[in-house]
């Protein structure tokens, strides 16, 4: 797996702070730093995500394929499934995320809650690359909705 991020900012242009990361797959991720009202010339234009937004972001992929997939080779007719993320962050740097909580919202037909609650464990404790990652610092917490769809 490769990833080659690219700064866009050079003089002159809108944001100083924007970035394009080309993954290996072929895709395209652009990524911006907030405003800095203090020093303009260090921040971003808020242009798109920030970078520890595009790692929350990946976490919630990452978590969300495990659960669909445990569910779907239990042959559980699931529908929908998604994950909100919310975090907290250390106060000084590096701000390393501290607690992350993942509520997931999955919906199908006679899906066992058990089965749920495996899926999520199963993807946190043995699958999930990122969050396994990031629970090197973070703690993760889950909880989720079961929905009849």
């Amino acid at each position: 797996m490769e990833c080659t991020v690219t700064w866009t900012g050079a003089a002159g242009t809108r944001s100083h702070m924007g970035f394009v990361a080309e993954t290996g797959s072929g895709h395209v991720i652009t990524m911006d730093g907030a405003p800095d009202a203090d020093k303009p010339a260090n921040g971003g234009s808020n242009l798109a995500a920030r970078p520890m937004e595009t790692v929350l972001a990946g976490t919630g992929g990452c978590t969300a394929y495990d659960v669909v997939l445990i569910l779907k080779r239990g042959r559980h007719d699931v529908r929908g499934c998604s994950v909100k993320l919310v975090t907290e962050r250390a106060p000084v740097d590096p701000k390393v995320f501290t607690k992350i909580h993942m509520h997931f919202t999955v919906s199908g037909q006679g899906i066992p809650a058990s089965a749920v609650e495996r899926a999520i464990a199963m993807s946190h404790e043995k699958y999930c690359s990122a969050s396994i990652m990031l629970g090197k610092t973070a703690e993760i917490t889950t909880s989720f909705d079961l929905l009849e769809a």
